[in-house]
């Protein structure tokens, strides 16, 4: 309970309790708001702290079996605290413009970063050269931009299979896309919003810094445990694995060495006649021959 009672002491110092005005209110909120003060509402705590460590376990499994977590926040106070959370558990993030179709349309999607990382190796290695230094300009400044919206996404393979949104309002269209294609989401939720369209709601408030940052970071640090259990647990089953190798070498040498000393056991003339006989004249058999 101590843990509980640290956490929602450290929601309650970032604010993450200040909801908007009354007037501006989603009514679907209302399980989630303690009480109304100066007409702004207050979210109550304890169903903030029951829902983020709900999503943390939650998340924490799907990095575990090693699926990717897209963190989406392009609003200004949550751009650079999502870009570095993402950063921290390298998974990929959408921090500047989400493009419609990002996830609808990703094949097309994932031409562009092809495209944009072909510019960057090409830029790497030379081979514009010989082109005019206004056309390698262009294609730097394509690049860049590319890299703004795409850089993000770019080691991203195929669809996430979850999306940690920060204001559900403001991402709407990225809200839309995932709920299209069946991915879960997890989003922080402020009093203006409807918590029913996220699978994993977070009651909190959405325009501090400070209170994104802490919510982020909570996250973060579970989707990190995720991630070091499958490690852990790739490590030991490599071990197993060696283990096994191991074994299976030390028998295969002895049944080598034994079936090599059957062989000398049965004869070790004989093998030193055929040798001789392929490298010099027939004359040695004959002794090898009385041996026997």
């Amino acid at each position: 309970m101590e843990n509980n009672t640290s956490l929602q002491q450290q929601l309650l110092d970032a604010g993450v309790h200040f909801g908007h005005l009354k007037k501006k209110w989603n009514p679907k909120m209302l399980p989630y708001i303690f009480a109304e003060k100066k007409g702004i509402h207050i979210i109550d705590l304890n169903k903030t702290v029951e829902c983020l460590q709900e999503t943390a376990v939650v998340m924490k499994q799907i990095a575990r079996s090693g699926k990717k977590i897209l963190f989406v926040g392009t609003k200004k106070q949550a751009k650079d605290i999502v870009n570095e959370c993402a950063k921290k558990v390298n998974m990929p993030f959408v921090t500047e413009r989400w493009l419609g179709g990002m996830l609808t349309n990703f094949n097309t999607v994932r031409k562009s970063v092809k495209k944009m990382q072909g510019i960057e190796k090409m830029l790497g290695d030379g081979s514009f050269d010989t082109i005019t230094k206004k056309e390698r300009l262009t294609l730097s400044r394509d690049k860049d931009k590319m890299e703004k919206v795409l850089g993000g996404i770019s080691q991203l393979g195929r669809v996430p299979a979850a999306l940690f949104i920060v204001d559900i309002g403001h991402e709407h269209i990225a809200l839309a896309e995932a709920k299209r294609l069946g991915i879960t989401t997890f989003g922080v939720v402020d009093t203006n919003c409807d918590p029913n369209k996220v699978d994993f709601a977070i009651p909190a408030n959405d325009d501090a810094t400070k209170s994104i940052a802490i919510i982020s970071n909570y996250l973060t640090a579970a989707v990190a445990e995720g991630l070091a259990e499958r490690q852990a647990a790739k490590d030991e089953e490599t071990e197993e694995v060696t283990d096994d190798e191991k074994e299976k070498k030390a028998a295969r040498l002895e049944a080598e060495a034994q079936a090599e000393g059957g062989r000398a056991g049965r004869g070790r003339g004989a093998g030193g006649q055929r040798r001789r006989t392929t490298g010099s004249s027939g004359g040695s058999r004959g002794p090898g021959g009385a041996r026997r």
